[in-house]
């Protein structure tokens, strides 16, 4: 089973990166492997969560706190909420 979830969370990350390909956005061929680097991060320690942790409120509570990380650090590298020097333009 665990090997089953590693496979499906390398193939959600090759389908999410598929998609701004074929929809023609302007990414580089870095913004591809940083947006991978931060989706395997992701989904990897949603795995290690759900390995580690055996409550469900724990769970839950820690994968939110992992994918409310991921989506302010997509959105400081997509349009710069915060001003830092990594923000896109």
């Amino acid at each position: 089973m665990k090997n089953k979830r590693l496979f499906f969370i390398l193939a959600a990350i090759a389908a999410l990166l598929f998609i701004p390909f074929i929809a023609g956005f302007d990414w580089s061929s870095m913004d591809y492997v940083i947006m991978g680097f931060l989706l395997l991060v992701t989904g990897l320690s949603c795995e290690m969560v759900l390995r580690k942790f055996k409550g469900l409120k724990e769970r839950i509570l820690i994968v939110g706190i992992v994918l409310f990380a991921f989506f302010l650090v997509w959105a400081e590298l997509a349009v710069g909420i915060f001003g830092t020097p990594f923000a896109g333009s």
